[in-house]
């Protein structure tokens, strides 16, 4: 039996449960190597060769190329293991929650400091607020590929 997740209607948030924890295994997994140096080295030498030798899916993998973080999240990955690739690329946590907003490292650090997001559109998937989907950057529309 399913279990009742009413948490799944809440814009621009996705929970780590159980479910996403067993999708996100491998990605995570991954994101964890990158604590070793000899890691980072061979990851950042050659993306595609270090990601085939984890057992992720394709949209997962891409997801990482892309540095599509929502991406990742929505396909099981956890903000704190995917941190690690943002420091692989040596950035910080602040740019990487910028990235997943579409804002700059001082635009989501002044939006922070005032108190984050308006709640107002945002309690419920199909309102119209700023953390809805169709709003957020990195959309199939939205998506930069890394050169």
């Amino acid at each position: 039996m399913a279990l009742d997740k009413p948490y799944l209607d809440v814009p621009g948030t996705t929970i780590f449960d159980a479910d996403q924890s067993r999708r996100g295994y491998w990605l995570n997994q991954f994101c964890m190597s990158l604590m070793k140096a000899d890691n980072r080295a061979r990851f950042k030498a050659n993306e595609r060769t270090y990601l085939n030798e984890w057992p992720m899916t394709e949209e997962q993998k891409q997801a990482v190329i892309d540095r599509d973080l929502n991406r990742c999240i929505a396909l099981g990955g956890n903000i704190y293991f995917l941190a690690k690739i943002g420091a692989t690329d040596g950035k910080s946590f602040q740019q990487m929650a910028g990235s997943m907003t579409g804002m700059s490292e001082q635009e989501y650090r002044d939006m922070m400091i005032k108190g984050g997001r308006s709640i107002e559109g945002n309690r419920y998937i199909g309102e119209d607020g700023d953390a809805q989907a169709h709003r957020q950057p990195q959309g199939a529309a939205g998506r930069k590929k890394r050169a």
